[in-house]
């Protein structure tokens, strides 16, 4: 159809798409159309109403597609008449009203404790070692986002208050304890540290040359640690940030508590653990009780 292609050359033109994006927002379009002639006879797609698509998307429900698929296809739709008011072609467009179907949140993705207790440090040299060590602690016992890993400076370790003071998003601070055991691996990594670099970044944590981590470097030295112990798919520092979570949550921690820790503005922010910790429980009951 004429309408079609128009269409996807304003998205190539416009939106400057990805190849693999022109060709989903094409066969969403092909889809939409062969529904509008075989059920309405209608092949000037403009002309379809909010009943007819809401009769399509029905139908693409009762195929089995998932919400997921269906969502894709109604903001295809409405990119698709949001062009055509553009163009004049319409005046009003059909999706209004129209909404997105509630998906489900994803489980929370983590480490168990098993297997956090099974990662192991092995390099070329102690410093680099307790390094290391330290880099995967902080982020373990602490759910420090990456950036605010990258971010700690000596100073922010408070040895006679036994926490850390965190910049988190938006320059806001906040302060999370840390245990005995943390603080000794801290002085013993800067012992080692200031012999290995006479001068260096005024960071807590450095890379291999003394100077400030990059986002990838922590990534990686993440990934890699976690990648002989776990078969998450995802094996970054922001895993360690769930588990973190999660293990406390498990542990009896309150949601409350664990807002301030992770330093979430909003308490539903860090629902999503409490969701996560339920669906464990639902799944153990299934494998767990006779009747399941």
């Amino acid at each position: 159809m004429q309408i079609i292609d128009r269409f996807i050359s304003y998205i190539q033109a416009e939106r400057r798409c990805s190849p693999l994006t022109e060709k989903s927002y094409l066969r969403d379009m092909e889809r939409f159309a062969k529904y509008m002639t075989t059920v309405y006879s209608i092949e000037d797609l403009p002309k379809a109403t909010t009943p007819m698509i809401k009769s399509f998307l029905v139908a693409l429900k009762e195929e089995g597609l998932s919400n997921r698929s269906i969502n894709r296809m109604i903001s295809t739709l409405r990119t698709f008449y949001k062009f055509c008011l553009r163009e004049e072609i319409v005046e009003k467009s059909p999706m209004v009203g129209i909404k997105s179907l509630k998906q489900p949140k994803p489980l929370v993705k983590f480490v168990s404790e098993g297997d956090i207790n099974k990662v192991s440090f092995e390099n070329r040299d102690e410093y680099t070692i307790k390094r290391d060590e330290l880099l995967f602690e902080i982020l373990y016992q602490t759910g420090i986002r990456k950036a605010e890993l990258i971010g700690l400076r000596d100073i922010d370790v408070d040895v006679l208050e036994m926490r850390i003071k965190v910049r988190g998003k938006r320059d806001k601070e906040r302060f999370i304890p840390i245990s005995r055991d943390l603080l000794s691996m801290v002085g013993h990594y800067q012992s080692l540290r200031d012999v290995q670099f006479e001068s260096h970044a005024d960071r807590l944590l450095l890379n291999d040359k003394g100077e400030e981590m990059s986002p990838y470097f922590v990534y990686n030295k993440v990934h890699r640690l976690l990648e002989g112990v776990t078969t998450l798919k995802q094996k970054s520092p922001h895993v360690l940030r769930h588990t973190f979570a999660t293990h406390l949550l498990d542990e009896g921690a309150s949601l409350v508590a664990i807002q301030k820790l992770l330093g979430h503005a909003d308490l539903a922010t860090t629902q999503v653990y409490a969701h996560n910790t339920i669906e464990q429980l639902k799944k153990i009951h299934q494998q767990a009780h006779p009747k399941g």
